[in-house]
Formats: C-alpha cells, structure tokens, sequence
C-alpha cells in the first residue's frame, strides 16, 4: 500500500510539473501572482512604510487650512485653471503640493491619506495585538482546563458578543470629556478579542489530548508550562489566520466610528474622518471622499487575501492543487 501511495504521488507530482511546463509567460505570471499574496504585500508593506515614515513624507502639512483651497482638484502634477488662486500660487501648488487637491477647508489630501495610515497601522498593530494575546490566553484555558473555566470563558464571549459595539463606543465618546486616539483603540482592544477565544479553545481541545502532553503531565511538568511549551505552538497557525482575517474588520470598525463623529477627533486625520467630511461635497468635489475611499478599500481588501492565502496554506483541508 505504501509503496502504491508513494507512486500515486509522483505521478500527481510529474503532472503538475506538466502543467506548469505548457503555461504561457503570461499564464506564469498570473499564476505567480494568484499563488503568491504579491499584489497585498506589497500595498501592506506600503502601508507599514508609509505608516512609520509618514512624518518626513507630508507634501503638506496635513492639518493647515486654507479657504482659498477648498476643494481644490486634483493635479497629477499639472496646473488648474478657473480657481480663485493667482496663476503663479495656482502653478507652484499645483506641481509640488496640491497632488490629489484639497478638502472642504483646504488641508492637502495626499497628507491627510498619509496621516490616515498611521492611524490604520496603530490599529492593526496595538488593538489586534492586544486582543490577540487576550483572546488566545482565554482560549487556551478554556480548551485546556475545560468544565467551568471553559463554561465561564465560553458564556463570556457569548454575552460580549451581543453587546451592541458601536452603541456603546457612541456613549463612550459622548461621555469622554477630552477625546484622545487612545480612547478608540481601548475600545477596539476590546472587540478584537472573541474570534481568538472559539478557533484557540478549539486547537487546545484536540492537544491537550495527546500523546506528548500526558507525558509532561506525568514528567510533572506544571499547566502553565504545559500551556506555553506545548499547547500555545501548536496554535499558531490559528492564531496567525484569525489575526490577518480580524484586521481587517477592526480598520472598516474605526472608520466607521470616526465616519460617525465617535472615532478619531480633530486635528488628527483618518480616512474614514475624511470621508465623513466630503460627504456633503460629493457632487461638487467627488475627490475628497474616493481617495481615503480607495487607500481604506485597497487596505482591508490585502488584508482578507493576505488571510485567505495563510488559511489556505497552513490548514491541509483548504490547501489547494497547484
């Protein structure tokens, strides 16, 4: 049988290196890119840079105004005639600063998308990684100890989750006298936590009754040690899907409550803040809400593939023939 097994799989290894032999250069290429996350990485990678280095890549400063700019159109580096500028004012911003125009009250766009990431970065690094290592450490007691920690954990993620978030971060921001940004990624700290706790209890479930730790239990070994030594790496790859698949709810999350007035204050740029301020301005200067629109979309859409391709690749059950 084995040696039935092991021809079966050469034969399926010889045909797919036929099929990758009879692609075009074309074929290749989009085969590299639907196997590979190329086209996601690099937008994240551009958000990381963008995110890190934002201070010394401001065209503008991103929070002056200017009413002789409002709703100065986009220029792609050449000039615009028929605005309220004299043409050399008209000429020198509209090469070197005014690239994707102005919004409602004049500030530069281009910075305020820039400005904007740095917000979305601090939410996938610090909110995610807040509820990850609170939601993880939950599931690993539930699915380790089980009987009432897991009846306990369980019935509390039960109850968190129908908790209306937005409600509550509306009464929040209401009631906070001085609104601060770290306000917000408290809030979203807290919502980012219950995915962990079902898909990490579910793994520490199936290891906990294997082979390897009923041994460290006999060798004496602690639960705690067990849980870090022995549980916690066998949960990784969940971990890793669960985080990459959650960021992107979390940043649509924090433009939504920043497009309803309870996100991020004034002065600091978001995109969803961005787009809540053009909304008045859409047939007028529909460029004030598409480009925070489109960096928030192009975002969130490399973070669910990014996820997609992990979850593919780490669980054998969805790994799919190349």
């Amino acid at each position: 049988m084995a040696q039935v097994a092991q021809a079966a799989g050469t034969a399926t290894a010889l045909e797919r290196l036929k099929q990758k032999s009879r692609r075009s250069a074309p074929g290749q290429v989009w085969h590299f890119l639907v196997a590979y996350p190329v086209v996601p990485g690099f937008i994240l990678l551009t958000l990381l840079i963008v995110g890190v280095f934002g201070n010394y890549m401001y065209p503008r400063d991103p929070i002056k105004q200017s009413l002789l700019l409002k709703n100065f159109p986009p220029t792609y580096g050449r000039t615009t005639e028929n605005h309220l500028l004299p043409a050399d004012d008209r000429a020198r911003i509209g090469k070197k600063e005014f690239l994707l125009g102005g919004d409602h009250v004049g500030r530069d766009i281009l910075s305020r998308i820039i400005g904007g990431a740095r917000i979305t970065l601090y939410v996938s690094v610090i909110s995610l990684g807040t509820g990850l290592l609170l939601g993880a450490s939950m599931g690993i007691m539930a699915g380790y100890f089980g009987g009432w920690w897991d009846e306990i954990i369980t019935r509390a993620v039960d109850m968190w989750r129908s908790i209306p978030f937005i409600l509550v971060a509306l009464v929040v921001a209401g009631f906070t006298p001085q609104k601060s940004p770290w306000v917000l990624l408290f809030l979203l700290s807290l919502v980012a936590w219950p995915p962990f706790v079902r898909q990490v209890r579910a793994d520490a479930l199936l290891i906990r009754s294997r082979d390897f730790v009923a041994a460290a239990k006999i060798a004496g070994a602690s639960p705690m040690r067990i849980m870090l030594r022995h549980v916690l790496p066998g949960t990784f790859s969940t971990i890793l899907v669960v985080a990459s698949l959650s960021v992107g709810g979390l940043i649509l999350t924090e433009a939504a409550l920043s497009f309803l007035g309870a996100g991020i204050p004034d002065p600091y740029p978001s995109w969803g803040k961005s787009i809540s301020d053009g909304r008045g301005y859409i047939n007028d200067a529909p460029h004030v809400i598409f480009y925070p629109g489109m960096a928030l979309f192009l975002v969130v859409m490399s973070y669910n593939f990014l996820g997609d391709w992990l979850r593919d690749k780490l669980d054998p059950r969805l790994r799919q023939i190349e």
